[in-house]
Parts: C-alpha cells; structure tokens; sequence
C-alpha cells in the first residue's frame, strides 16, 4: 500500500512538473526557432522584391523547385539525376574521407598526448599544415590520382585531420596524473591503461574533434566538386549558378545545411551512446 501511495505521488509530481516545463519547451523548440526562419524568409523576400529580375521570392523558388523536391531520386539520362542521387554522392566522399581521416588521427592524437618527443616532433606539422586552404590540396590530388573523386576523397582526409588530432591530444594529456600513477602503483600494463583510463577520459574531447572535422568536411565537398564537377551537390550548386537559375541554388543551400545539421545531429548521439553523457558543443 505504501509503494502504491508512493508511485502515485510520483507520478502526480512527474505531471506538475511536465505542465510546469511544457510552456518553455514549446517556446525553446518550436516557437523561437520558427521565428528565426520566418525573419530568414522575410529577409530573403525583401531582398528578393529590391532585386526581382535576377532573385526569385520563397513562393517562385518553391515552385520552381517543386519536381526537385517531389522526385529527389529520379534518372532521366546521363547526368540528368535527383537532387538526392547528389547528395548521396557528395556524402559517400564525405563519410570516406572523414572515416579514413578518423582512422589516422585518433592514433596520432593519442601517441602526441603521451608522448612529449612525439609531440614535439609533430606539433610543427601540424602547425604548418593546419592553416592551409583546403582547395589549395586539390591540385596536389589531382597530380597524384589524376581522377575527381579519389581526389575530393583525398582533400576531405586531409582537412579532416588536424581539428580530431589536436583534440584528442588535448583529451589525453588532460588526464589526471593521479589515475596514471595509481594505475602503475597497480602494475597495470600500458594497454589497459589506454583502455580503462585514458581512452574513457579523452572520448569527450574525442568526439568534440570529430563534429568538427566532419563539418569542415562537409564544408570543403561543396568547393571541391563546384571545381572537380561531375555528380554531387556542390557541382550541382555550381551548374545551377551558370544558367542563372537561383532557384535551385537557394534549395541546394537549404539541402547542405539540413544535411550538415543532420550529420552533426549524428555524430552528437553516437557520442551520447558510447560516453553515456550530455553530449558536447561543437563550434
């Protein structure tokens, strides 16, 4: 009988607090992010009506875009694809070059954070190498494969490097000395240390790395292919460009940064299931 009093006075307290929440979750979720768009669409539409021989207003784009939008995934010919057969060109050398990047610099990142030889040897590198553009490797990809797409997979990899290296090294030495100490007071060996200690300690720095390599790789692919060209978003924006039609420039910016969104979105809950923890904010 107690238990039963007891569930019910929580469950009574869990509804008071709902309806005490419920008014701010409307307004955070849904109200102010509606806001946002609609100030986004007026702006648009005001720029639109000032400079109407060249910009479509949001209802002509809609319209113009509406077979885009309907049958995302048709083929009527070479090259005549769906915007959806782009997009998923221009993830497939995303997810390629981020995955291939993550591969090497998780391990760099942790072989820098333990060791200070290491991190001596490649801090200037990765100093040097960081700040170059991202179209500024394309060439030297295109000497090497002497083909488009190997080559926009080349240039993600290498964007992608730098921001997963230098934050996973920060996670690592950032290690409490204390766990490190007790874990060789226990003669712990090295590779459990990296395991159980250290590995556990750096997944949040980890994962802040990789959202932000995977959106400087999802921002380079759109420059990439607008200059490499053949099937994916970013030639797609380019094309559209040279026949005048904004329309379908304006869906295909809308179309990037849903997806970019989305695949942060990705990255966030796969780091929600592995750290078992809020999930961190990327820049």
């Amino acid at each position: 009988m107690a238990i039963q009093l007891n569930l019910s006075a929580i469950a009574v307290a869990g509804q008071a607090a709902w309806r005490r929440a419920k008014p701010i979750v409307l307004r955070d979720v849904v109200i102010l992010p509606t806001l946002g768009f609609l100030g986004i669409i007026v702006l648009w539409w005001a720029v639109a009506l000032a400079n109407h021989e060249l910009m479509p207003t949001p209802p002509e784009a809609l319209i113009a875009n509406l077979d885009y939008i309907l049958n995302p995934f048709y083929e009527r010919g070479p090259g005549n694809l769906g915007i959806g057969w782009l997009l998923l060109a221009s993830l497939r050398r995303v997810l390629l070059g981020f995955l291939l990047g993550a591969v090497v610099a998780i391990p760099l990142g942790f072989l820098i954070g333990m060791s200070k030889p290491a991190m001596l040897a490649l801090n200037p590198i990765i100093q040097i190498f960081k700040p170059v553009s991202p179209l500024a490797w394309l060439p030297i990809a295109l000497a090497i494969f002497n083909l488009a797409d190997p080559s926009a997979i080349f240039v993600i990899f290498i964007t992608s490097l730098w921001p997963t290296i230098i934050n996973t090294a920060l996670g690592v030495s950032s290690v409490s000395k204390d766990y490190i100490d007790v874990a060789k007071v226990l003669e712990m060996p090295r590779w459990r240390q990296i395991t159980k200690i250290i590995l556990p300690a750096s997944l949040p720095y980890i994962f802040t790395g990789l959202r932000i390599s995977l959106g400087i790789a999802w921002l380079v692919i759109v420059a990439v292919e607008m200059l490499t060209g053949g099937i994916g978003i970013g030639f797609f924006v380019w094309d559209e460009w040279s026949r005048l039609n904004l329309s379908s420039v304006f869906l295909a910016v809308l179309v990037i940064g849903l997806t970019g969104l989305l695949l942060d979105w990705a990255v966030g809950k796969i780091e929600v299931l592995v750290t078992r923890r809020p999930t961190t904010v990327s820049n």
